[in-house]
């Protein structure tokens, strides 16, 4: 397997009044092509951080994340978003979908915004919502879906572009065992078919040891758990 993801070395730290709050110390972590990672740990303990950091949402003090070889990182802001959107998907913990377009339109925003025609962008996106069993609600707006409901269709949003890798924020946080099985499906599914690896924030432990891999964030640094 190739490596799609990697960081060396990462210091993240924010200032909390007087202090000099550290978040991540010198961590290193590397994500292979169509790998599973779960990361869990206590809350506020930094796997947002770390997920932003990981996506170039947000800068390392220190320290490199590497995207498809590329210093990811070290890029302008502008080559860092056309490599994000070639390369990433993002599911965000409280969606973030944009209240006056469809569930369809939402899907199919990243193929158009990467030029894919329409009409291609539109199939793609139909077909991604079947995937999460959401295909009789592609022309309801986000208010007029569920919480559950708004989660697949982020999850579709991610998938749009068949990404590399999928950074996954309590991507079950909102869905009922039957939906999350079908996520975990869908993500095994992507995996053998292209290759996507996956990065998992969860607390829920039960879909977290369905991952390859489960890695704890603790004082600032990943430490492997080993299974049951």
């Amino acid at each position: 397997m190739s490596g799609v993801l990697y960081c060396d070395n990462i210091d993240k730290s924010y200032q909390q009044g007087p202090q000099q709050l550290q978040i991540l110390r010198g961590l290193s972590f590397r994500v292979e092509a169509g790998q599973h990672v779960a990361i869990v740990g206590a809350s506020g303990s930094g796997k947002s951080t770390l997920l932003n950091v990981l996506g170039g949402l947000d800068q390392p003090d220190a320290g490199v994340v590497y995207l498809k070889d590329q210093p990811f990182s070290k890029l302008s802001e502008n080559a860092r978003g056309k490599l994000r959107n070639q390369y990433l998907g993002f599911v965000y913990q409280f969606h973030h979908l944009l209240a006056e377009f469809t569930a369809l339109e939402n899907v199919a925003m990243p193929l158009l915004i990467a030029r894919v025609a329409k009409q291609e962008a539109l199939a793609r996106a139909q077909h991604l919502l079947q995937k999460v069993g959401l295909e009789k609600r592609e022309s309801h707006k986000p208010a007029q879906l569920s919480g559950g409901e708004r989660q697949r269709v982020a999850i579709a949003r991610a998938l749009a572009n068949n990404p590399a890798c999928v950074l996954m924020d309590e991507p079950t946080g909102n869905l009922d065992g039957k939906n999350a099985r079908a996520i975990q499906a869908l993500m095994q599914e992507l995996s053998e078919q292209i290759d996507t690896a996956f990065v998992v924030v969860t607390h829920d432990i039960q879909f977290a040891r369905t991952m390859d891999s489960v890695f704890e964030l603790d004082e600032g640094t990943l430490k492997q758990v080993e299974p049951e």
